[in-house]
């Protein structure tokens, strides 16, 4: 049986799918400059302040952007609530 309060229209599964993209490809992109950062660190010292510094500023917007996909994934799909006997 299933529950009318848990479908996901297309429309819905659409936007989902493009927030997911969305998400993976600024992720991508933060772990690329870091990783660049840390290797210019290793032939240049001075690039050490730049990688600590993208590093406190990427990662809190990391987790944010993660926390709100959770957040509408679970509005849309999250877990049945538990029965009332």
């Amino acid at each position: 049986m299933s529950d009318p309060a848990r479908t996901v229209s297309q429309e819905e599964l659409v936007e989902l799918q493009k927030k997911f993209s969305e998400i993976k490809h600024a992720i991508n992109n933060a772990l690329a400059v870091m990783s660049a950062l840390a290797e210019m660190s290793q032939r240049r010292p001075d690039y050490s302040e730049k990688l600590a510094s993208t590093v406190v500023t990427k990662t809190p917007q990391i987790v944010t952007s993660l926390q709100e996909f959770t957040q509408a994934l679970n509005e849309k799909v999250g877990p049945k609530p538990e029965a009332v006997s």
